[in-house]
């Protein structure tokens, strides 16, 4: 990951001043930004015991800015042996998380927050100290493999598969090429690969579009016909002179590239490229009319920043940041844009793992930026993604194993399942019911049916579930789903009433549990309509059969009044059982009021016996 600040060619206002005449030439070498050679030279300092803590503070630096995270956390951990300023106690946290150290980590963004409360990094530790269990628990949507596309002893990263089955990534497997002072290693160079059933071809170098400097990442047009890539102003005389460090400073820029009969020509630079800042890691929206790239121009909210530039043929627009929601005060690099216009994007001002994460963002809507979790992230840098949604595979490169390295991403199908339990003569739906639902390792999980009988559940497509029922008054029922290989399933469980006597055939009248209503209410409740369901069942089962529906209220209140309520219970119990489908000739309903009591009490009834009263009869008319 020594390149994600390489590349984009941070202008950091160093302000160091050197001590004394020991420290002066690595402070010249910081300053001009050639950290592998100012490593060398802090290091001499340190094996002649002559290092103070602002030496252990430019050599933590140092290390951070190449991205050796454990060099980096050594020396920091000396330098806050004295207060430091706020970004020093911010870098060092980023370095012991990217050693899984997360509890003092915590304690080190404490330290930054104090320093700087109104930093937008400040106010999410504030709010979320303890983020990293949640991170841990999200569900992944993304598998990730080795591949072998990388070499031994290089960094790989940035690969883009095309729609016509060419991969395209940067290496510095190149051993000809000059080394950057930046990094110490090689410079970047464009390479090309044929990606063939999960395959890759050797890499071949794309020379026409390297340089003896950094070259890629790249983005491709949606043909395969037009790139747009980063490269670096060494390469291009595109740079600047320091006349103090006696040094030249390129600037990372984009050029464009056309296609033409199989090679690459036609390289332009971008009109806002800068000597006095950086634009790299293009990412060209599948219309081609938008450019998504890095930056480090005025204007941003931190180092380096997702901007947007609107494209038209050969000019372009004014770049637009795309503000808080997805850039902070840290870096944010690498973006990658979907088809479906969902942004991703590598940050490490935003709560992660450690190192750099890598995020999305659905531009589509007003959500914010979403960590993509394990194992996608780890606790090392992790950032370009990229997608192909046609071949359905992407990559992301990290330093997880020590190098830079290009990892394979392999959307993870989900299936959202809903199971709807309905009664098996009454097609009504049943809510309550108790739903075990156990995979292939008869993993339990337990849930409820919704007032309208359903349970949802995701899982992975074309697994194999077991599900088991439990309802009050209706046999256990156990099946076998395969969930679907799409994105959806439905199954409709159709339970039986237990045949034991909840339901009473007289001569004169079915019997089912008390109606019960609530008191001053014509609702039927959800328990009654299991009751009511039953009726239904019986009905079916007894075309001929007439039903009379005769209600009753309790003694409270005045006797006209509880005539009409109990009229109103009448209706609302027949119209929930010709909702059911019976005809309407075949069931009817009288409120009784309060002239027939379940039990006579006059106004002395304790509230039980009103509960009694208040009930509904289903009296046989034909049988």
């Amino acid at each position: 990951m020594k390149y994600i600040y390489t590349l984009l060619g941070l202008l950091f206002s160093l302000g160091s001043i050197a001590q004394n005449k020991q420290t002066q030439k690595a402070d010249k070498l910081f300053e001009s930004q050639q950290y592998a050679m100012a490593i060398d030279v802090y290091e001499e300092l340190v094996d002649k015991n002559k290092a103070d803590t602002y030496v252990f503070k430019q050599l933590a630096d140092s290390y951070y800015y190449v991205s050796n995270l454990d060099k980096a956390q050594s020396y920091y951990s000396k330098a806050i042996k004295i207060n430091q300023d706020a970004e020093t106690y911010y870098n060092y946290a980023q370095t012991l998380k990217s050693q899984g150290n997360y509890d003092e980590a915590k304690k080190q963004m404490d330290a930054f927050t104090d320093l700087l409360p109104n930093d937008q990094r400040a106010k999410d530790h504030k709010a979320n100290p303890n983020y990293i269990t949640a991170l841990k628990s999200l569900e992944a949507d993304f598998e990730v493999k080795e591949t072998t596309i990388n070499s031994k002893n290089s960094s790989d990263f940035s690969a883009l598969l095309t729609n016509d089955g060419l991969v395209y990534f940067v290496s510095t497997r190149n051993d000809g090429n000059k080394t950057d002072t930046w990094s110490g290693t090689p410079y970047l160079d464009i390479y090309q690969s044929e990606y063939t059933n999960a395959t890759f071809s050797e890499p071949q170098a794309v020379k026409e579009l390297n340089t003896n400097y950094h070259d890629g990442p790249m983005t491709l047009s949606s043909d395969g016909n037009t790139m747009y890539f980063s490269r670096d102003g060494l390469g291009s005389g595109s740079f600047d002179k320091n006349k103090k460090t006696k040094t030249k400073k390129g600037t990372l820029g984009i050029y464009k590239a056309e296609k033409v009969n199989g090679k690459w020509g036609n390289i332009i630079p971008l009109p806002f490229n800068s000597t006095k800042y950086s634009v790299g890691n293009p990412s060209l929206s599948a219309d081609g009319k938008t450019l998504y790239f890095a930056s480090n121009m005025p204007g941003g909210l931190g180092d380096t920043d997702i901007w947007k530039v609107s494209v038209n043929g050969k000019s372009y627009g004014k770049p637009e940041n795309l503000g808080k929601a997805i850039n902070t005060s840290g870096k944010e690099s690498f973006p990658f844009i979907t088809d479906n216009n969902e942004l991703y994007f590598a940050s490490n001002g935003r709560q992660g793992f450690g190192g750099f994460d890598i995020f999305k963002v659905d531009l589509n809507s007003n959500q914010g930026s979403i960590n993509l979790g394990l194992p996608v992230n780890s606790k090392k840098d992790d950032f370009a993604f990229t997608l192909n949604a046609q071949n359905n595979i992407g990559f992301i490169s990290s330093n997880r194993m020590g190098l830079d390295n290009i990892y394979s991403v392999h959307p993870i199908c989900k299936s959202l399942n809903e199971i709807v339990i309905k009664d098996a003569i009454t097609k009504s739906v049943i809510s309550d019911v108790t739903v075990n639902i156990l995979n292939k390792d008869n993993v339990l999980k337990t849930e409820k049916s919704s007032n309208d009988g359903k349970v949802l559940f995701k899982s992975k497509c074309g697994n194999n579930y077991t599900i088991r029922t439990l309802a009050d008054g209706y046999d256990s029922q156990t099946i076998s789903i395969e969930t679907s290989k799409s994105n959806s399933t439905v199954t409709e469980i159709l339970l039986q009433l237990t045949e034991k006597d909840d339901v009473v055939i007289t001569a004169e009248e079915v019997v089912l549990k008390p109606i019960l209503f609530d008191f001053n209410k014509s609702t039927i409740t959800q328990d009654s309509k299991h009751e009511l369901d039953k009726l239904v069942r019986v009905m079916n089962t007894y075309p001929e059969m007439v039903i009379l529906v005769k209600s009753h209220t309790d003694t409270k209140g005045k006797a006209s009044y509880n005539l009409i309520l109990s009229e109103k219970r009448a209706k609302a119990t027949v119209d929930y059982i010709t909702s059911k489908g019976i005809a309407k000739e075949r069931i009817s309903g009288k409120g009784m009021g309060e002239t027939e009591p379940k039990i006579t009490c006059g106004n002395h009834c304790t509230e039980k016996e009103h509960t009694v009263n208040r009930r509904s009869e289903f009296i046989i008319v034909k049988k």
